[in-house]
């Protein structure tokens, strides 16, 4: 486990205490698992990012154990093989944060940076997270393209904006055009549902990714 962050100015301090639920939770989940990370997870990535990609919230056994987004449950399988896939990442994804990967020209974080009971955060849990999400964003000097997992970081990316989120309705490879010259692109989750029931397949999340490249 690890503190660092590469957007350190855009983190929220380990014993945050903005969500009364959330903090019960990683309390209870302190005296349960105390090796666990069990706290905000930072961002992962490169600060020279063009690409942010947005989650929704740690994983109980996945981010929230381990510290890092992503890592350590299903839901990381498929966006490190397809980031690896489409030259996003080095290294070999191991599911543990100390394989090694590092990322080129994206950064990966959540709407909420804390493990919301059931998965689900919300909407004050996500209106108190926001913040975090719009000083990272707006620390990636060459953004161009946000990617969006799911309806709620989707939703939260368009209230960051200012937009209407019934302007901007969300759908698997539907792209935004956000202020900023800057694009939205809304994709499936990428959670071990998502993927076993087929809703989100392998090749469907690779367009998703080739159509951020060609935004580039």
């Amino acid at each position: 486990m690890s503190d660092h962050s590469p957007l350190p100015f855009a983190e929220a301090p380990k014993n945050c205490r903005r969500c009364p639920r959330l903090v019960g939770l990683r309390k209870s989940l302190r005296k349960e698992h105390s090796d666990w990370w069990n706290a905000p997870v930072p961002a992962f990535g490169d600060p020279d990012a063009w690409l942010a990609i947005v989650g929704l919230a740690p994983g109980k056994e996945g981010a929230n154990r381990t510290g890092r987004p992503f890592t350590g449950d299903a839901s990381g399988d498929l966006l490190f093989a397809t980031l690896d896939k489409v030259g996003l990442s080095n290294g070999n994804f191991q599911s543990r944060v100390d394989d090694g990967v590092t990322l080129n020209g994206t950064m990966i974080l959540n709407a909420v940076k804390c493990l919301p009971p059931e998965n689900k955060p919300n909407g004050a849990e996500i209106n108190n997270c926001r913040p975090y999400m719009i000083k990272a964003l707006d620390g990636l000097p060459n953004l161009k393209v946000i990617l969006a997992l799911g309806k709620i970081a989707h939703d939260s990316v368009i209230r960051m904006t200012g937009g209407r989120l019934a302007g901007h309705k969300f759908a698997h490879g539907a792209e935004h055009r956000l202020p900023g010259d800057r694009i939205l692109i809304d994709s499936y989750h990428c959670s071990r549902y998502n993927v076993n029931t087929k809703r989100l397949t392998a090749e469907m999340f690779e367009e998703v990714f080739g159509a951020a490249s060609a935004r580039r």
